[in-house]
């Protein structure tokens, strides 16, 4: 099967791009933006790798009509929360204009995966569920991802391909390319700070394991059925929550540190809802995913073999995991957008 990742060199692209090209032919549409290839040399011999800017939907048709997908999952996206309020122009032709182009290229019957993000919904102390919930979200971020949702939902009927729009909770694990609370701390650790800057300490958050988020993405697009021209919404995450406070104290287990936690207003977010969970009820039921690593696991793998981003490892002068392979004029099958 011909599979299309958008944003294959990303925190979940990746582990994704490599669980697909295991059985599937796989090409990885990305802009680099948050550094170079990811990939080892024997990974990428089993991937197409393009370079291109989901915003220019000249470069996006002739990608996706040149591959000829049979499944698109779209993982690119403006994430941090501080980014998307900063310059909330950039979130909105990255998450929501980029999307548009991407669903405009989705050729009829191609299954088209969107990576939404349980920021959509309204606070409340109970998981989330995809009907039952309201849906109100507080930041840019969640305005984006929720845009993106319905231009799915329409394009997918007016175009007539299958698709799945998957509610993407916290993610946890090695890889993160941006400085999202887990690497933040991580990286204060790594550094040997024996006192720690942190924003909001009680907020609870749904973390599912990196490994986990791209089964279950490769899920969305490959198992069940979803008619043509229908749209289903699915949230993944783990349904369990954990605050700061808690995830703190596993850290301490983990990494046998005894640190002290301080909250920095500078870190402090005006509005933080107090839990965000998911009921997972609904992707269990129809694509047969159910996580398989718990919170402790997912913070030893985090711990252990960290692979922060550049903006960490320069910010905090730690040795990066490994250097980035070079843009694709070095690398002989990394190829551009084609023209059109």
């Amino acid at each position: 099967m011909r599979i299309m990742v958008i944003g294959g060199n990303g925190f979940v692209g990746r582990p994704l791009s490599r669980l697909l090209s295991a059985e599937h032919e796989v090409c990885v549409l990305d802009t680099l933006r948050y550094g170079g290839l990811r990939f080892t040399g024997e990974e990428l011999s089993r991937l197409k790798v393009v370079l291109g800017d989901i915003t220019d939907p000249d470069e996006v048709a002739a990608a996706v009509a040149a591959f000829r997908p049979e499944a698109i999952i779209h993982l690119a996206a403006i994430h941090y929360i501080p980014e998307c309020e900063q310059d909330p122009g950039l979130a909105v032709r990255v998450n929501v204009a980029g999307t548009v182009n991407l669903l405009s290229a989705c050729p009829p019957g191609c299954r088209f995966v969107f990576a939404s993000s349980g920021a959509v919904y309204k606070a409340d102390t109970r998981p989330h569920t995809e009907d039952g919930s309201a849906v109100e979200p507080s930041d840019i971020y969640g305005f984006t991802k929720l845009h993106g949702e319905h231009y799915v939902r329409y394009m997918a009927g007016l175009r007539g391909f299958p698709a799945v729009v998957v509610r993407l909770f916290n993610v946890i694990g090695p890889g993160e390319t941006n400085p999202h609370l887990m690497p933040e701390i991580v990286a204060q650790l790594k550094a040997g700070y024996s006192r720690i800057a942190l924003g909001n300490l009680t907020p609870k958050r749904d973390y599912v394991h990196v490994e986990d988020a791209a089964r279950g993405f490769m899920a969305a697009a490959l198992a069940g059925e979803v008619a043509r021209g229908a749209c289903v919404t699915v949230n993944l995450g783990t349904s369990c929550a954990y605050s700061v406070d808690e995830i703190v104290r596993k850290l301490r287990q983990i990494s046998g540190l005894d640190f002290a936690v301080a909250s920095d207003p500078a870190r402090i977010r005006a509005v933080d809802r107090p839990v965000l969970a998911a009921d997972i009820g609904r992707i269990r039921t129809l694509f047969g995913w159910e996580p398989a690593r718990s919170i402790d696991a997912a913070l030893a793998d985090l711990w252990q073999r960290p692979d922060l981003s550049t903006h960490l490892t320069t910010k905090y002068r730690l040795e990066p995991a490994g250097a980035p392979l070079p843009r694709s004029e070095a690398l002989p099958g990394i190829a551009a957008a084609p023209a059109r």
